[in-house]
């Protein structure tokens, strides 16, 4: 173990917290990112990073040391809402410090990541560590509405291919290699519509919905499984239904269909099983996403998000679990999310070695107890700080 990234990051313990204070107080749901981006820019610029970029989609871009191998910090600016202000113990927006944990949301998803990614790879420099490495620190955009969206823009537009991807999504300080995917499907009925007090005269869209909703239940425990992703899943999410009223047989319902993905799904295979369940009486589609950023531009995808799992022998992971047992002596846990991240499209759809480490735990995010310990953030920005050296060296 070596003692010396861990004690140089404890020393930038008060910056980080205070700049993570700063972005807990700015609202930013998905499109609305502007205030975490300035802020954001504004401390990568104290921090001394050579070129700083807000991109059109709306992502801020902070570059660090230039160097034939390229690292990639990934942490996403956006946040769930907060629901009832009432049912949290601490105002969600004011970044409450107590007994050495910071409450609030986005805390733990993911703005903490944020901070200690920013703080840490300015520490990598200040360390000497950038040495034949470019490293940039993304603060990414819309990943709770669309994950992986962001770098679209970030790979196709802005140039941006690097060597590696280290997600700061919530970890617990384990790393994580890979997620299951999901994808959002869409399975349209049309029927009749008549008087409900002589139904035979009509054709009811529901009742040809439920033959369905039926046979997608018995889908679900037939799905592939692996034993590392785990199981792919499916779930009826959503119904609505388009009726003259009350007394009327309904000629149209519309399920909303929530799909997991494990290792060997594809779009494909999944759109067929439902299509071969509804046979002709349905139309199966996938779910597009469409939003506006909130730089103006115009932005979508279809809702696919691929499964990905980074190989346990690649020198990225490999470098990794050698950068974590220098930095804490110790071995690694090495596991997967639950949850989906910006892995989906980076690794997923471009195939660039992906995986993360990431301060607080999947417990707390989205929920009324957001948080994050500063031990956690102090640690992880250790992390980020050491790990350009293993990665250099590792190939």
């Amino acid at each position: 173990m070596n003692k010396k990234y861990i004690e140089e990051a404890a020393k930038i313990q008060e910056n980080m917290v205070s700049f993570l204070r700063d972005i807990v107080a700015i609202p930013s749901p998905s499109c609305e990112e502007k205030g975490v981006a300035d802020r954001t820019k504004s401390e990568m610029e104290s921090l001394g990073y050579e070129d700083i970029r807000i991109d059109s989609f709306g992502s801020v871009i902070g570059k660090l040391g230039e160097g034939e191998k390229v690292i990639l910090y990934d942490a996403h600016m956006d946040t769930v809402g907060i629901g009832d202000p009432d049912a949290w113990s601490h105002d969600p927006y004011k970044g409450k410090v107590k007994d050495g944990i910071v409450y609030g949301r986005g805390t733990g998803d993911n703005k903490g990541g944020l901070a200690s990614m920013v703080y840490g790879a300015a520490l990598a420099k200040k360390m000497g560590h950038l040495e034949g490495v470019t490293l940039y620190v993304v603060g990414s955009a819309q990943e709770e509405t669309s994950d992986g969206l962001a770098y679209k823009t970030i790979i196709t537009e802005d140039g941006l291919r690097p060597d590696v991807v280290v997600l700061g999504e919530c970890t617990g300080l384990k790393i994580y290699r890979g997620q299951r995917g999901r994808m959002e499907i869409l399975v349209i009925t049309k029927g009749k519509s008549c008087h409900a007090s002589a139904p035979e005269r009509g054709e009811n869209a529901i009742y040809k919905m439920v033959k369905i909703i039926n046979g997608i239940e018995q889908l679900n425990p037939k799905l592939r499984d692996d034993d590392f992703l785990g199981k792919g899943t499916v779930a009826v999410t959503n119904m609505e239904v388009d009726t003259a009223s009350l007394n009327a047989v309904p000629d149209k319902a519309v399920i909303y269909i929530d799909r997991r993905l494990t290792a060997g799904e594809t779009k494909e295979s999944a759109i067929s099983e439902i299509k071969e369940i509804a046979g002709d009486d349905a139309v199966v589609e996938l779910s597009e996403y469409k939003a506006t950023s909130y730089t103006g531009k115009e932005v979508g995808m279809e809702k696919y998000y691929p499964s990905w799992n980074l190989d346990p022998n690649h020198h990225a992971l490999k470098s990794a679990e050698a950068a974590y047992k220098e930095i804490f002596g110790e071995e690694p846990v090495v596991d997967k999310w639950t949850f989906s991240t910006n892995g989906v499209y980076t690794a997923g759809i471009e195939g660039i070695p992906t995986f993360g480490l990431g301060p607080s735990v999947e417990e707390v995010t989205h929920s009324v107890d957001d948080q994050v310990s500063i031990d956690d953030l102090i640690k992880a920005a250790a992390f980020y700080a050491g790990y350009p050296q293993f990665f250099k060296n590792a190939n």
